[in-house]
């Protein structure tokens, strides 16, 4: 497994913490920040409060690195990887990976520094959302990244407040999703 990836997976690990059954959680049991549902999937069969940390770590890889394409991203920058791997374990992978893309068009000067990219969450090793970040950051230079994560942030930010203010229940988690998460 690639070190940077790794790590990526085991800052995630730390922010997410060990077992969970919050009762305000959609989405029920965790261990390690993977849902029983995720980790079924992913053909584990024991109690959650069991899942090693390996098998956690395998399927952040597979599911929530390599599939959504921030495993391609985090070989260009790791820092914008980190961002969408770890936005992609909470609020699932297509948003991220949309709103890199929404941000590369955003930041390319009317199609000046780069072409426009089609907004449709795919992210693929050898596409087009690869080269248009490959072209922004040789354009923007060495904010590129710093300024990438932080638009990044602003989008997570107001989806925690967006879903927090559809499902009241989410009031319990919105401040440690940004302590943690988008101010850390």
């Amino acid at each position: 497994m690639n070190p940077v990836i790794l790590a990526i997976i085991n800052r995630t690990i730390g922010v997410e913490g060990g077992y969970s059954n919050h009762p305000s959680d959609p989405g029920g049991e965790t261990m390690w920040g993977i849902t029983k549902r995720v980790a079924v999937a992913n053909g584990y069969v024991g109690p959650m409060r069991n899942l090693p940390r390996e098998t956690a770590v395998r399927i952040y890889y597979t599911e929530y690195a390599v599939k959504p394409g921030f495993a391609a991203v985090a070989e260009i920058s790791p820092a914008v990887g980190a961002e969408l791997f770890d936005s992609g374990v909470n609020l699932g992978v297509a948003r991220p990976a949309l709103w890199l893309q929404e941000w590369l068009n955003a930041f390319n000067q009317r199609g000046k520094l780069y072409p426009d990219i089609k907004e449709d969450g795919d992210i693929r090793p050898q596409g087009e959302t690869i080269r248009a970040l490959t072209a922004y950051r040789k354009a923007r230079g060495a904010e590129a990244d710093k300024v990438m994560v932080a638009a990044l942030n602003c989008s997570q930010g107001e989806r925690y407040k967006t879903i927090t203010r559809a499902r009241e229940a989410n009031e319990d988690f919105t401040y440690g999703w940004m302590r943690t998460r988008v101010a850390a």
